[in-house]
């Protein structure tokens, strides 16, 4: 008996001990794609999905809404509108960079300057049982001249 006499297998599973003659099956037996074309198709798919849902946010506002939570709207946050500044809490791992970049993609306007506050949590008592409160972290946005945010309107 000789190498070449070794039956082939018809279920394209390798022949026991046979390593080089082993078959594995096409994942697509219609076409072969180069890895470019699949990318392409890919894509093409991911968009038709998305306009089939109805999905029109970007995935540079998803990170946006990340690093931003809520928008500050207290007395002290009024009167610094006036003078073309905005207070936001932001989540405690996000950067001045993130935030200005969040800013700027989700409103359409130009950061000039960006402060930011971190606040501990004060330790708090009721009774027998102690605590402390939340961390946060806000950051006061100055604008350009000119420009505004109107998530203060109607407040």
């Amino acid at each position: 008996m000789s190498i070449f006499s070794k039956k082939k297998n018809t279920n394209d599973e390798p022949v026991k001990g046979d390593k080089k003659t082993a078959r594995v099956k096409p994942v697509d037996d219609k076409e072969d794609l180069t890895l470019a074309q699949l990318e392409e198709k890919e894509s093409k798919t991911a968009k038709s999905d998305k306009k089939k849902v109805g999905v029109v946010a970007s995935k540079q506002t998803g990170l946006a809404y990340k690093w931003i939570l809520r928008p500050v709207i207290t007395e002290k946050a009024t009167y610094l509108g006036a003078e073309n500044k905005y207070i936001f809490q932001v989540s405690l791992k996000a950067n001045k960079i993130e935030i200005r970049k969040a800013i700027e993609k989700l409103y359409n306007v130009d950061v000039i300057k960006l402060n930011i506050i971190r606040s501990r949590g004060q330790k708090v008592t009721y009774g027998r049982i102690s605590g402390t409160t939340r961390r946060t972290k806000k950051a006061i946005v100055t604008l350009k001249q000119g420009q505004s945010i109107s998530v203060y309107e109607g407040v």
